[in-house]
Formats: C-alpha cells, structure tokens, sequence
C-alpha cells in the first residue's frame, strides 16, 4: 500500500468514526398487525403517525421506535429477539404485569448460569426478566443503572424520562450520604456531586468519592 493511500484510509476511518448514526426504528415481524398493535399499545408504546400500512410504537423514555407491518419484513413471525433498558427491574416487572403481560420470572447472570431472582448485589447488566409479545417475539428486559465504561459519552448522557431522573438522583442521594459518612462533614456543594454522580453512571466514569 502506498503512503498516499495509507494516509486515505487513515482519514476515510476518522471520518466514519465521527459520524453520528442514531439508531432510530427496528422492525419487528408479526403475523396480526392489529393483535400486534393492540399488544404494544397495552405496554404503554407511544402511537406515532405513520404513512399507510405501518405500525409504528416507542417505548416510554426511547429514542428507538419498533414498526410492524405486512410488507416490512419477510422474517419469520416471532423471530426476533431484543433488549429493554430499565433503572429498576422489579418496578418493570410489576409494572407489565398490572397491564396484563405475562412477564418471566426475575432472574440474574451468575457464574453457574442463569439463577432465581435479581443480582444479589444489583449489579448493573446482570437483573433480567423476559416476556414475548403474541407472535412470540422475544423482549428481555436488563437492569441498568451504571453503564460499562466508554459505552456512552460523557458529553451525551441524558435522562429519558422523569422516571428515570427519579432513580438516578435516588441512588445519587445514598451515595452521597455514604460519602458524607466518609468524609464526617456536610458537604454544602452536594448539587455539583450529584451532578457528577449521575453523569458517572451514564458514561462509566470514575464516580466522585
């Protein structure tokens, strides 16, 4: 390869690895478009407007939308598989439930294999619970309350809901009287340390202690 073209695709690569690419829609296929509907909306999805023949529902606190329709996919009905993200998996769970999805049991990742109910210690990634719309399309719920480091920018965090800004400024709060606990002091700037605290567990960063 010549220098001139080593230094192409050295610029081409940092192109693309600066480009945004938001995933927007997933289609998800299903054999009764309005049994299908009426499943989603039951969930709590938002409706959104659509052109002709397409079903499109958000998940409460998501930039990612699903869309379903008779001609989107030739995938076999009940063929996909996808992850949810929630603060809190017992609350999710409890929450399906009321609406009348049939929701799997809590169960968490272990070294053994899957085992009964949440993580011991709560760890995020590990507290999941799985339930299937009609067609048998398979959505598995995750706990998540701090991501892996480097899995989200820090300059990007965000909060989807009002829910979820409950959650985080909730666990700020134990981890701040725990800090203030180390420390044997009142800490009079502790807007700025949740601040940092819930910007931390959004990008994996390095907490405040």
């Amino acid at each position: 390869m010549s220098p001139k073209s080593a230094q192409g695709d050295a610029s081409g690569m940092s192109r693309v690895e600066s480009l945004d690419l938001k995933l927007e829609v997933i289609v998800v296929p299903v054999a009764d478009v309005d049994r299908a509907k009426e499943f989603y909306v039951r969930l709590g999805w938002r409706l959104d407007q659509t052109p002709p023949g397409v079903v499109q529902l958000t998940p409460h606190g998501s930039g990612c939308s699903v869309q379903f329709g008779p001609k989107l996919t030739s995938a076999a009905p009940g063929s996909a598989m996808a992850y949810l993200v929630v603060s809190d998996i017992e609350m999710a769970r409890n929450a399906l439930v009321s609406a009348g999805v049939e929701v799997g049991d809590i169960f968490h990742v272990s070294p053994d294999g899957p085992a009964d109910g949440p993580d011991p210690e709560r760890r995020s990634y590990f507290s999941r619970a799985t339930f299937r719309d009609p067609d048998g399309n398979t959505w598995l719920m995750q706990e998540i309350t701090t991501r892996l480091p480097g899995r989200v920018e820090g300059g990007l965090t965000s909060f989807g809901s009002a829910s979820d800004v409950a959650s985080a400024l909730r666990r700020a709060a134990a981890a701040h009287g725990e800090h203030e606990e180390r420390t044997g002091e009142r800490d009079e700037n502790w807007p700025d340390w949740y601040a940092a605290y819930m910007v931390s567990e959004q990008s994996g960063a390095t907490p405040p202690e």
